[in-house]
C-alpha cells in the first residue's frame, strides 16, 4: 500500500457534506486511500454509516462525543453494541472528556466515557478518545478501566501534555496528530510529536476543523492529511514515503476489523 490513511474525519459535518462527493475525490486524488467517519451523536449514527456503505474506501465509528453527553444522555451501551455490529463499523466513540467547553456536566461525561470503554472492551473495537483540559481525569479513569479488562484505545487530535501522552503509551494506546501540529504556536505540542514512538503514531485531519499549513483558514478536508503528515515526517527526521506507510500500516494494526481497501489513489 502506498497511500495514506485520513484516521478522523466528519465527512456529514456542514462544510464537507454539501460537497461530499468531491471531497472524498479531492483526497483519493491526494493519495487518501482510507478515511474513518467518526459518529458524534447518536441520532446522526445512519448518516455517517450511510456514508461508509457508498463507498469501499471508507469506514466508519459509533459513539457520543463529551459535548453531547447531556444531550444525548439515555443511550445504552446496547445501542451501541448493537450499531457495532455493522460489517463498516470499526471504531467506538468519539468519546472522552472535554474540560476546556464544558457543554455537558463533567459527571455525565464521564458515564458516557466509562459506557464507550465497556463497548470497547465487549467488541474488542478501538476506542476513540478526545480528551482537553482533562488529563488527570482521562488518565485515571483509563488506569482504572484497563485494570478491569484490558481494551484497545486511540487519543485523537493530540493536544495534552507530555504526562498524558507518556501515560497512554505506557497503557499500549496509540496516538493521532491533527494539521494543529503545523501552528506556530504549537511548539510544545511538536516537542512531545518528536518523542511518540513511531509504531504508536496516526495522522489525521478532524475535517472540517483544524485545516493544517497552508491551508489555515479553508474547511478542513481529508485531502489536507497529506500535509500534516509530511510535517510530521519532518518533525522526525524521517522520509514522508516511510511515515506514510508506517501510520497507515499502524491504522489497520489498530482498526483490525477492516480489510485494507484496494489502491484507487495515486500515491501521494
Amino acid at each position: 500500500m502506498t497511500y495514506i490513511v485520513d484516521s478522523h474525519c466528519h465527512l456529514n459535518y456542514k462544510g464537507i457534506v454539501e460537497e461530499q462527493d468531491a471531497v472524498i475525490e479531492r483526497a483519493r486524488s491526494a493519495g487518501v486511500g482510507c478515511m474513518l467517519s467518526i459518529n458524534t451523536k447518536i441520532h446522526e449514527f445512519d448518516e455517517v454509516r450511510a456514508i461508509a456503505e457508498k463507498h469501499d474506501d471508507i469506514f466508519a465509528t459509533v459513539g457520543i462525543h463529551p459535548h453531547e453527553a447531556e444531550n444525548e444522555p439515555d443511550v445504552a451501551l446496547d445501542a451501541l453494541l448493537e450499531r457495532a455490529k455493522h460489517p463498516k463499523v470499526v471504531g467506538i466513540g468519539e468519546t472522552g472528556l472535554d474540560y476546556f467547553y464544558d457543554n455537558a456536566p463533567r459527571d455525565m461525561q464521564k458515564v458516557n466515557f466509562l459506557t464507550h470503554i465497556e463497548a470497547a472492551r465487549i467488541t474488542g473495537l478501538p476506542v476513540i478518545i478526545h480528551t482537553r483540559d482533562a488529563d488527570e481525569d482521562c488518565v485515571q479513569i483509563l488506569q482504572d478501566e484497563m485494570k478491569k479488562g484490558v481494551f484497545k484505545a486511540l487519543i485523537h487530535c493530540f493536544t495534552a501534555s507530555q504526562m498524558l501522552a507518556d501515560a497512554v503509551l505506557e497503557m499500549g494506546m496509540s496516538i493521532s496528530i491533527s494539521g494543529i501540529v503545523t501552528f506556530k504556536n504549537a511548539k510544545d505540542l511538536q516537542a512531545i510529536v518528536k518523542k511518540i514512538p513511531i509504531d504508536r503514531l496516526l495522522v489525521e485531519t478532524d475535517s472540517p476543523f483544524l485545516a493544517p499549513v497552508p491551508h489555515r483558514g479553508k474547511t478542513c478536508e481529508p485531502a489536507y492529511v497529506i500535509d500534516t503528515a509530511k510535517y510530521v515526517a519532518e518533525l522526525k527526521g524521517m522520509p514522508y514515503g516511510e511515515l506514510r506507510d508506517v501510520t497507515t500500516n499502524n491504522f489497520f494494526e489498530l482498526f483490525d476489523k477492516i480489510t485494507p481497501p484496494v489502491q484507487k489513489v495515486a500515491a501521494a
